[in-house]
């Protein structure tokens, strides 16, 4: 559904021989330009009491604008679902999402998310686009997500994602024993017949993750990973793609098994891991508004730390045999 309301405003003089659009952006900066050359195609915007369609109308100074600004009314469901908040100001939200938790509402999935939760917490982040989501996570994938409060700070946050000016790093573990870093730059696309999963292919939209070793173990190796695109199951898809599956990946590895030669503890922790070994864990970015430099780190969830502990323990028992 679809709501209207009215904001007014006074063309400054110093803005004469501007155009109508260009004028309006700047004297409502909360709206975007595209956003208000649709809303004066569709007949929304009066000049001094007139209906004008032209967005490149000249302007002369001293005009009374009226606009109806379109609000898409929302069926979401405001939730009190708790949020790890990181940091916050009066333009940006940084939360460190936990494991099984949606971004979005989606088919099956119409509440109990992310979105539902910051409906709860900032109630006029429903005037914000898609309530401020600038960037998704996995259900399952942990960590660092930035949410704009305002839309000023939504379109630069956008503008900085496009430019690709908001730095994201990653911890995994991957299985398999990985001697270096690297580069993996492979298209991705949806996956031709399986329309959950994304596939390596040539005809996608370019994808690029650079990757290094932070350790590596008897038949894993803990990684540090860096996004310079930002499709939809990334570093999932290309970390199998060079036959270094997640460990716990339902979609893009196997199922874990136990190990030979290792403790039972060790293949306990393996084999319950029943999600992607994946953990956003720094965020870095000129701030929206401020232009100050800010940068958050969230160390590993529980479960990450203690395979990853156990890993060690398996290498130590490694070497002794």
């Amino acid at each position: 559904m679809i709501r209207y309301k009215q904001i007014n405003g006074t063309v400054n003089v110093s803005q004469r021989g501007q155009r109508l659009d260009q004028t309006l952006a700047k004297t409502f900066p909360n709206y975007s330009r595209s956003r208000i050359k649709a809303w004066i195609l569709a007949g929304l915007v009066r000049v001094n009491g007139h209906i004008t369609t032209v967005p490149k109308k000249k302007m002369l100074g001293g005009e009374f604008i009226e606009m109806q600004i379109s609000i898409k009314e929302s069926c979401w469901e405001a939730q009190d679902i708790p949020l790890n908040i990181i940091y916050e100001d009066d333009d940006i939200l940084i939360i460190n999402k936990p494991c099984n938790l949606l971004v979005h509402p989606g088919a099956g999935h119409a509440d109990g998310t992310l979105l539902n939760a910051l409906l709860h917490y900032f109630p006029p982040i429903l005037d914000v686009p898609r309530a401020g989501i600038i960037h998704r996570l996995d259900k399952d994938t942990t960590g660092l997500m930035v949410l704009a409060k305002t839309v000023p700070a939504q379109i630069r946050l956008l503008a900085l994602m496009q430019a690709r000016k908001i730095i994201r790093e990653y911890e995994a573990i991957a299985i398999g024993k990985m001697t270096y870093g690297g580069t993996v730059e492979q298209p991705i696309a949806r996956h031709p017949t399986k329309r959950m999963r994304m596939a390596v292919n040539q005809m996608g939209k370019p994808a690029v993750t650079y990757y290094r070793i932070i350790e590596h173990f008897r038949a894993h190796t803990h990684l540090r990973l860096r996004l310079e695109t930002g499709r939809t199951h990334q570093i999932r898809v290309h970390m199998a793609h060079i036959n270094h599956a997640l460990v716990g990946d339902p979609l893009y590895g196997t199922r874990s098994r136990p190990t030979k030669n290792a403790s039972e503890s060790f293949n306990e922790v393996l084999c319950r891991f029943n999600r992607q070994a994946l953990h956003a864990t720094l965020l870095q970015f000129y701030h929206p508004i401020t232009s100050i430099k800010m940068e958050w780190y969230a160390p590993l969830p529980q479960d990450m730390s203690l395979l990853i502990t156990q890993l060690k323990k398996d290498n130590e028992l490694c070497q002794k045999n």
